[in-house]
């Protein structure tokens, strides 16, 4: 049991033993010895290269494009039911030709009879060579178990699973070989007297030039990988290839609910946990800051003003009395008072930036607590894309009143257009980029291509539940009084002085936004390595330290920023404040351009533009979130200060 005694320990924790959870319905399988165990295909991907950790595409294919000439089922291969996130992240699974048998070793069988149309032309052989040399790896699913690639640990000698294994491989001469047999050692453990679950699964895959099928069905699979490797033509003859594999079961302890324990492995957690504490320290520093400023000088101010009436009244009444020294009503944030809460340029389009910005931060921050609570195992794909969208469609309501609420506050008479285009401005922006780049997965035949009907269903959830309840939303919102300021505002507004130059837009967001960057800079890194090296990402724990660190900077910065631009008596607050908190998506996406430098070499027009597409959107995203986050921290504190004074 986790120790209370450590809250962060035991917060962080979680997220490794979230996976011991799962939700009603995700049920284990049980066989019989010698029943039929399915082996499902999911598309060939990319990952990194074991030669130069480099990535070399983004472009996933079907397990059955007609280039790769794999073996296909009698009858041919059959959809296998996904989830709508499974088929955004990716999967098509299909059926396959393996034939598995719970408890029954096969040292060597093929996987089908040698046709003409599995054999390998000059196309296909190109096509199929070139993903050898840019890392594909299969991907193939034992009773919803990934099939993966065994490893250990260097520095704690634990042995893990990475899922998928390699296509082929490149020799000494760095010529590609084909892996044309595969060695599943598939371990089981027995729940009941004769009934039996799957609980891990390692492939072997292997290059042999002569392996054959024999006139009777049976297989000779060859020697192993060592002597010699299987070539693909690829100067214009046919190759036939004799697809073989070998099916070893081993007994083992693993509980069904731990089997995935092996594939979520964490190399050198110490490192989330540097970050964790680097970014502790900063919100540390952050609030101190602004305990030391804003509690000391804003309630030295708020007296100086104070007193500074006081003494103006005095005046009027006739009484007389001289000013104490220091009072002088030369400088300071009050002198704005009348200004402060002018209505700002574009309100319109700043309440609808904050409407989704509010909607995409309940959703953010919902769906983080249930993965830390477990309801997102791994054993239900696409469970974390599924709830993500469903929780942004529900929460449109949020974002519609939220944006109803804000205009009002700003003064806005356009209501209609605020209700239309909050739920349509920005889901129009990301569906219109996500359709754009959809298309150049379309013409690249990619199996990462979002089926049209996909894309209708996601339409239809968004304008038959998401609209209606931002409308809702809205009406509520616009029901509402309106959020008063504790001031008037004047008729005519204040002439600005000229700002320092730390406190000009361009430098104030370069200074403000990287400090919220700094505090998710590692968990970025590991996420977006995970979401493009094809890895599983499960820490969900410090994810979720992380995000509350990161919430806290954005106010924190947010607020500072607030208090130092005021005080230089510019009264423009509201945009400020949300581009200065969204500056940080900018180092996001600098971020992503580092790593494609660092990290990966494509090929291809297409992959580099998928890359830098994708990037730019999960930025915008970013960008709409934390200047929400900031501006509405702003708000609250300028509400408060100017609250406190007295204003005649």
């Amino acid at each position: 049991m986790l120790s209370l005694r450590h809250p962060l320990t035991s917060l962080a924790l979680l997220s490794s033993t979230a996976f011991a959870f799962y939700l009603p319905g995700v049920a284990p399988t049980t066989y019989e010895h010698s029943s039929i165990v399915p082996l499902n295909v999911n598309p060939l991907t990319p990952v990194e290269s074991g030669r130069d950790a480099q990535l070399r595409s983004v472009i996933s294919y079907d397990y059955y494009h007609p280039a790769f000439r794999f073996c296909r089922p009698e009858g041919g291969p059959k959809d296998v039911s996904e989830s709508l996130g499974s088929i955004l992240f990716g999967d098509r699974i299909l059926t396959s030709p393996f034939e598995l048998k719970m408890g029954v070793n096969e040292s060597c069988k093929s996987v089908c009879e040698p046709k003409p149309e599995y054999k390998y032309d000059k196309p296909s052989a190109l096509f199929t060579n070139q993903r050898i040399r840019q890392s594909y790896n299969f991907n193939m699913l034992i009773d919803g178990l990934p099939a993966g690639t065994a490893y250990e640990d260097p520095l704690s000698n634990t042995p893990f699973t990475m899922r998928g294994f390699p296509l082929g491989d490149l020799d000494g001469e760095m010529k590609p070989a084909l892996n044309n047999h595969i060695d599943f050692m598939i371990y089981f453990h027995e729940a009941a007297k004769g009934k039996f679950r799957v609980v891990g699964v390692v492939a072997q895959p292997d290059s042999r030039p002569d392996t054959k099928r024999n006139p009777d069905g049976s297989a000779e699979c060859g020697v192993p990988r060592g002597k010699a490797n299987f070539y693909i033509d690829e100067n214009g003859g046919e190759t036939e290839v004799t697809w073989t594999y070998g099916v070893y079961w081993v007994n083992s302890n693993t509980a069904w609910a731990t089997r995935w324990d092996t594939y979520l492995h964490v190399i050198d957690p110490k490192i989330h946990w540097f970050s964790l504490i680097n970014s502790a320290i900063i919100v540390v520093f952050l609030c101190g800051m602004v305990a030391a400023i804003l509690m000391r000088a804003l309630k030295k101010d708020i007296a100086r003003y104070n007193r500074l009436d006081a003494f103006n009244l005095d005046d009027l009444s006739g009484s007389g009395g001289e000013a104490e020294d220091g009072v002088q009503e030369d400088s300071g944030w009050k002198l704005v008072h009348g200004d402060v809460f002018r209505t700002p340029k574009n309100p319109l389009l700043l309440s609808v930036f904050l409407g989704n910005g509010a909607q995409l931060f309940v959703m953010t921050g919902c769906t983080i607590i249930f993965a830390l609570l477990g309801f997102l195992s791994p054993s239900n794909r696409g469970s974390l894309g599924t709830v993500m969208i469903l929780l942004y469609t529900i929460f449109g309501f949020i974002g519609g009143y939220t944006s109803a609420r804000v205009y009002k506050s700003f003064g806005g008479d356009s209501w209609k257009r605020n209700i239309a285009m909050t739920p349509l401005l920005i889901p129009g922006i990301i569906f219109a980029t996500f359709f754009l780049l959809n298309l150049f997965l379309w013409a690249k035949r990619s199996s990462g291509a979002v089926p049209f009907t996909t894309m209708l269903v996601i339409l239809g959830i968004w304008f038959v539940i998401s609209v209606p309840l931002s409308f809702a939303g809205s009406w509520v919102g616009f029901r509402h009084a309106p959020i008063t300021p504790p001031v008037r505002v004047n008729q005519i507004p204040r002439q600005i002085p000229p700002s320092t130059t730390y406190l000009r837009p361009i430098p104030s967001m370069l200074l403000v936004g990287i400090l919220p960057f700094g505090a998710i800079f590692v968990e970025l890194f590991f996420i977006m390595n995970n979401m493009w090296f094809g890895k599983v990402y499960y820490m969900f724990g410090f994810l979720f330290l992380t995000y509350t660190i990161m919430v806290i900077t954005c106010a924190a910065v947010s607020v500072l920023l607030v208090y130092f631009i005021l005080c230089s008596e510019n009264y423009h607050w509201q945009w400020r404040s949300f581009m200065a908190a969204g500056a940080s998506a900018g180092y996001v996406f600098a971020n992503a351009l580092l790593n494609w430098m660092r990290h990966l070499s494509f090929g291809s027009f297409t992959s580099g533009f998928l890359y830098l597409g994708y990037s730019l959107l999960l930025s915008f995203l970013f960008f709409i979130l934390t200047g929400t986050i900031g501006f509405f921290a702003s708000w609250a504190f300028v509400q408060r200060i100017y609250s406190s004074i007295k204003i005649d």
